[in-house]
């Protein structure tokens, strides 16, 4: 065989494999825009990490994946390994995530939950119209500071029990009376709760209440139904 028809060949084999290697590559990138596209119709502000996308595909495959879509304007990243597709509004220009889409984000990678606390439940809550610079969330996962621009997101540890023993919402009205303070528990923002929360959620806070500060049980046993 002659040299040129030798090189010829391998150019050729070298081009099937790189063909090869390509097409699942290729698959895997419209498989994670798929996703993207999906969730993100659902649920707008979403934070993704590499994480959600594990099943389709190995860890270098799907962060080159997020890394093209990124470099065509795609997809932003908003830190290390968190990432989210660009919103703008009219009049606000650049929107960044929520706090809570941020931290709900940090859970499902690190398989820990999260559970608001001080003001930032109280502001989910709506008991405060502030939204806190530094939002602040206790987790059973490690601690960790996430900045985005001009927000801080805090993960604190806290022992599991802490963390999951009571419900979401019940969590979330404890921390965020918690943050009100007790000499602030006004008849309004109790009236307000108990409007707030579904049925379903006040009932499961009468359960809760054996988790709760013993100051809080006339408040929660109003805001469940009864008398304050």
């Amino acid at each position: 065989m002659s040299s040129s028809r030798f090189t010829s060949k391998r150019r050729a084999i070298a081009s099937t494999r790189r063909r090869r290697a390509e097409a699942p590559a290729r698959t895997i990138s419209a498989s994670v825009a798929r996703r993207i596209a999906s969730v993100t119709r659902a649920a707008p502000g979403r934070v993704f990490t590499p994480f959600d996308f594990l099943d389709l595909g190995s860890p270098h495959s799907v962060g080159m994946a997020l890394t093209r879509m990124i470099r065509s304007g795609q997809l932003r990243r908003l830190a290390r390994g968190l990432y989210d597709v660009p919103r703008t509004h009219p009049g606000l220009g650049v929107l960044l995530p929520t706090p809570d889409d941020i931290a709900q984000a940090l859970a499902r990678r690190d398989g820990a939950s999260v559970q608001p606390a001080g003001a930032m439940a109280a502001n989910l809550l709506s008991l405060s119209e502030q939204v806190p610079a530094r939002a602040i969330y206790h987790t059973d996962g490690p601690s960790r500071t996430i900045k985005v621009g001009a927000l801080t997101v805090q993960l604190k540890k806290r022992p599991p029990r802490q963390v999951r023993s009571a419900s979401s919402m019940s969590s979330l009205v404890f921390a965020a009376l918690r943050s009100v303070g007790k000499t602030n528990v006004s008849p309004a923002r109790v009236a307000h709760l108990r409007r707030f929360l579904s049925t379903a959620d006040r009932r499961q806070l009468i359960k809760d209440l054996p988790l709760a500060p013993v100051w809080m049980h006339p408040h929660l046993r109003f805001i469940a139904g009864g008398r304050e």
